[in-house]
């Protein structure tokens, strides 16, 4: 048996794992998919304050309350700074990490760095015209290219995140290199306006494993079957 933490991206929350994790589970392994403060079912806690560090806690005291080892951390998207974080937080109880068309920071760096100056100016404009100038709207599913059945579903779940979390640099101390199981995954049915392809770069020149999937940015809704067989490889 295998155990596994998968971490939405922005705007997200445990719902969107529900495939994925009950094929895991129908398997025998231990699933978590924690949703992050602020968004999701927790989106009553959202808050100016809310920031990158909030939720790589939410997800280190999961670990260590849950007393988990031997994990395969996988983030998708946003997540991939949080897995991240986690990883090198507590790279002792990481058995591999999977990033999921996600972001990888490096030390100092920010999410918003890594996306287009004009993406960035739309994400901006709608946190000060929706989101009293500190939350950002969700991206909606057709700009991911999310399958046709889930587009209306993935959107009435989506809610507002807070901007701090894109803002925040991360502050790695280098022991997330101590993990040397890394996946990296690659949609390839959103490639307009993706920020993902240098990360797909990074990860063949840093010698992980990299998967390709004909899938929309939230594989996990368009292709279950298939990133729960990548999971399990993960698993080892």
């Amino acid at each position: 048996m295998s155990t596994y933490v998968l971490v939405h991206g922005a705007w997200h929350g445990s719902w969107c794992w529900k495939r994925v994790r009950s094929a895991l589970r129908a398997q025998g392994h231990e699933v978590f998919t924690p949703t992050l403060t602020g968004v999701g079912e927790r989106t009553h806690l959202i808050a100016p304050d809310i920031n990158l560090d909030t939720h790589i806690d939410d997800v280190v005291n999961l670990i260590k309350w849950e007393d988990l080892s031997d994990v395969v951390l996988c983030g998708h998207s946003y997540g991939g700074c949080v897995v991240s974080g986690v990883a090198d937080r507590v790279p002792d109880r990481i058995h591999g990490i999977v990033y999921l068309d996600a972001f990888v920071l490096g030390d100092g760096e920010c999410l918003f760095q890594h996306v287009p100056a004009e993406q960035r100016a739309l994400l901006e404009g709608g946190a000060r015209e929706i989101g009293d100038g500190w939350k950002i709207p969700p991206i909606p599913a057709e700009v991911f290219n999310v399958n046709e059945n889930d587009r209306d579903w993935v959107n009435s779940q989506c809610t507002l995140q807070s901007i701090a979390t894109f803002e925040q640099p991360i502050a790695l101390t280098g022991a997330l290199d101590q993990v040397t199981n890394v996946t990296y995954i690659r949609a390839t049915d959103f490639v307009e306006g993706s920020p993902f392809g240098p990360f797909e770069d990074k990860a063949r020149a840093n010698g992980w494993t990299v998967v390709r999937m004909a899938a929309g940015h939230d594989v996990m809704l368009d292709l279950p079957e298939e990133l729960t067989e990548v999971l399990l490889d993960a698993a080892g």
